[in-house]
């Protein structure tokens, strides 16, 4: 059973990676999802003619995937987003496998929050993505 993780269970340098293809079905689902009907992500004739020369996966559904790591790997979910900032440093193709690493950055007491930070790459090598975000925590109830 999952046990959920408290601010207190959370240390800087705090570290995950996961990898994943991104399919066919992750877009189209995203895209049914989000009503994101872009044509460099469904349209193959239209995105051939872009400087990607072939569809792209939506940015925003490989962003989710880092919050989705953050939480289901590393945090757990009592935390609430504050701040998301992501950077979209190469392109993802459907078939691409991405290794997502998330971490812990910074941890506030004070407020109880944390600054996570997240970089994903290709199976190249190459970074597509970028992020650094804000994730804040309740104050413990009194026992």
């Amino acid at each position: 059973m999952y046990e959920p993780k408290s601010f207190d269970d959370l240390k800087v340098n705090d570290r995950v990676s996961l990898s994943k293809t991104i399919t066919e079905a992750d877009g189209a689902l995203y895209i049914a999802a989000t009503g994101d009907f872009g044509p460099v992500h469904v349209d193959e004739i239209y995105a051939g003619a872009t400087r990607f020369g072939r569809r792209l996966a939506p940015g925003i559904m490989v962003a989710g995937l880092c919050t989705s790591i953050l939480t289901s790997e590393l945090v757990g979910t009592i935390g609430v987003s504050v701040e998301d900032r992501f950077w979209f440093t190469g392109p993802v193709f459907y078939g691409d496998t991405l290794t997502f690493d998330v971490w812990i950055a910074e941890q506030h007491d004070e407020t109880r929050t944390i600054i996570w930070e997240a970089s994903a790459r290709n199976e190249g090598g190459l970074e597509v993505l970028k992020a650094r975000a804000s994730l804040k925590f309740p104050r413990r109830k009194p026992s």
